[in-house]
């Protein structure tokens, strides 16, 4: 009886299954240098079980900045391309942070910390993407840890990239300032 109802359980909370082509894609995707996951194929197929496909229409914001209930996932675009944005101090309408192709990730710093939404994303194109969701992380945790640990991993990886990445821009935009600032100092007379 115990096992019959075990079975049951284990069938409810399972990974949901995705598509032949999705996982091959996913696989794919999930092992390119491109991603910074560089997860090997197995541990790629093992991830990609535990994300459920997720079909959003063009013109459809699924990520908004700023949001505090939603921030429980992030996705891995399989087709289709992603507008990010986000509204600046000041500034009444959004800037565009950056277009995301097949093989990009979004949401992920959402997913491991819980806090706001720093950007909005905007389907620009109808998209194929699979989701990861936290209940998702927590079950693959238990069931397969190394896995787990290999992607979150990959994860602070690529968030760490990130950071690199906006204090390279932050650091120019600093350099930018100061110039500016001279400029203005050498023209207003004193």
């Amino acid at each position: 009886m115990f096992k019959k109802i075990f079975r049951k359980l284990k069938r409810r909370f399972a990974p949901a299954s995705v598509d032949s082509v999705s996982m091959a894609l996913a696989v794919e995707m999930l092992c390119a240098p491109s991603t910074l996951m560089q997860l090997s194929p197995h541990d790629a197929r093992v991830v990609a079980r535990y994300m459920h496909p997720m079909q959003v229409s063009e013109g459809t914001v699924f990520i908004r900045e700023g949001d505090t209930r939603n921030t429980g996932f992030m996705v891995l675009i399989l087709a289709g391309e992603v507008t990010v944005e986000s509204i600046v101090v000041s500034r009444v309408s959004p800037i565009t942070v950056t277009v995301l192709g097949p093989g990009s990730m979004h949401g992920d710093l959402g997913l491991i910390d819980g806090l706001p939404r720093s950007a909005s994303c905007t389907a620009s194109s109808d998209l194929h993407c699979l989701v990861l969701t936290r209940a998702g992380i927590s079950n693959l945790l238990e069931d397969n840890p190394q896995v787990c640990a290999k992607l979150m991993m990959a994860i602070a990886i690529r968030i760490g990239d990130r950071l690199r990445d906006n204090t390279e821009k932050l650091k120019k935009y600093v350099m930018l300032m100061k110039a500016m600032q001279q400029e203005i100092d050498h023209l207003l007379p004193s």
